[in-house]
């Protein structure tokens, strides 16, 4: 098992930032419409889940870590809801969300794993 040194040797976080450029390359067919809507709030969403995941491993205290993961747990359920929506109103495929929907669950249940071990026994 490799050593932790840094947030970006994180599996979590590395899975977070390939589902966000997952994300960005989904939404650049999407209809030019969207750019403001459903396209923005997705990608922002998406983003946010690294990022949390970074900035709670920079933080000083085990709380504050399990915080910001807990921010991302929850960006990654507006993704997943966004992802949703756009399937609904037919903006993406069926398939396309899945896949999608599948890996944003593997981040959660990392990040939940991550958040139990840094629970104090």
């Amino acid at each position: 098992m490799a050593k932790i040194e840094s947030y970006r040797d994180l599996v979590v976080w590395q899975q977070a930032m390939d589902l966000a450029v997952s994300i960005y390359e989904t939404t650049r067919a999407w209809p030019k419409e969207e750019v403001y809507g459903l396209t923005t709030q997705l990608r922002k969403a998406a983003a946010s889940v690294p990022a949390n995941i970074a900035e709670g491993y920079g933080r000083e205290s085990r709380a504050s870590y399990q915080q910001f993961l807990r921010v991302a747990q929850g960006s990654l359920k507006e993704l997943e809801t966004h992802l949703l929506i756009a399937q609904r109103v037919g903006i993406t495929s069926s398939e396309a969300a899945q896949q999608l929907m599948i890996r944003s669950e593997s981040v959660g249940t990392l990040s939940r794993l991550l958040i139990r071990k840094l629970s104090p026994v």
